[in-house]
């Protein structure tokens, strides 16, 4: 019998899930309706930026602070972004297979780091200490502090990045060059320029994904690879370039895989997540709110 107890668990659940898909598909879907790629090399970008914020805040590490780690986590996945954007996916702009070749140099991008970050911070598991120590009461529910966190911050961040898409002269000139880059060639806007940003805005959300969660799981190399799965799921949902639709299915996929981790167990959660989607393709090919291409 499910009770209030257990219906206001899976709620809390779902919504702390949806929050952190909702934050790290949003840079993913960003990149793909600029560019229209995908970055496999976005949820090691998370890993990256948590285990940054730890070598600078822990006191393994620097012992700077948890607010000096976050900003020197940002700062370092605006450059890593950068970098990623210049050299694996840049050369390729012009080649008709750009979609096919992005994804096998991502995937390589993501190795590299992914082995990088083992080589220099060992396999060993590691943890962030929370920015907001303790327990909260929610919806009948216990929860940390940090989680309740998560779930205020993702939709101020989600809405920030909103408002800077829709308002801001870059966030219009991104919006412009994922509708129709050889027109906002035509009219002046700087396209090479507006691609870093797009990949560097992805990489710190993706950052900011890692620390705001490194504190509730526990870090490995691997800490950035089911995340990535899971928003890629949420992009697709949500339908390709709506970051709207991104939001919604983030925060759907979110309730609905806490939903089956009750009914069904955590092993067969993800498998009937997938063939959901599959369903909902097959009635709708765009997603939620994605737009038809005929």
């Amino acid at each position: 019998m499910i009770t209030t107890d257990i219906l206001s668990a899976i709620l809390v659940s779902g919504i702390v899930l949806g929050s952190g898909y909702a934050l790290m598909a949003s840079g993913l879907s960003l990149v793909w309706s600029t560019l229209g790629i995908f970055n496999f090399a976005h949820g090691v970008l998370m890993t990256l930026g948590a285990y940054v914020a730890w070598t600078v805040s822990d006191r393994a590490g620097l012992d700077l602070g948890l607010a000096t780690g976050i900003a020197v986590s940002a700062a370092a996945l605006v450059g890593v972004g950068i970098l990623i954007e210049r050299v694996v996916v840049r050369p390729f702009y012009d080649h008709r297979d750009i979609l096919l070749i992005t994804v096998m140099t991502t995937l390589a991008a993501m190795m590299f780091i992914q082995k990088g970050i083992q080589l220099i911070w060992g396999a060993r598991l590691k943890q962030l200490a929370p920015i907001i120590p303790g327990k909260v009461r929610l919806f009948e529910t216990t929860i940390s502090a940090q989680e309740t966190l998560l779930i205020v911050v993702a939709p101020l961040l989600l809405g920030a990045l909103w408002l800077f898409l829709g308002y801001s002269r870059i966030g219009r000139g991104i919006r412009a060059v994922g509708q129709n880059p050889d027109s906002a060639r035509l009219i002046g806007i700087d396209v090479s320029r507006l691609f870093i940003i797009t990949f560097a805005l992805s990489a710190v959300l993706a950052g900011l994904t890692g620390v705001l969660l490194g504190s509730v799981r526990l870090l490995t190399p691997e800490f950035g690879s089911d995340p990535l799965v899971k928003s890629l799921i949420v992009v697709i949902f949500g339908g390709l370039g709506s970051l709207s639709g991104t939001i919604v299915a983030a925060y759907l996929i979110g309730l609905l895989e806490a939903a089956l981790v009750f009914l069904v167990g955590i092993y067969w959660a993800p498998s009937i997540i997938f063939v959901l989607l599959i369903l909902v393709l097959l009635v709708r090919p765009q997603g939620l709110l994605g737009k038809v291409v005929h």
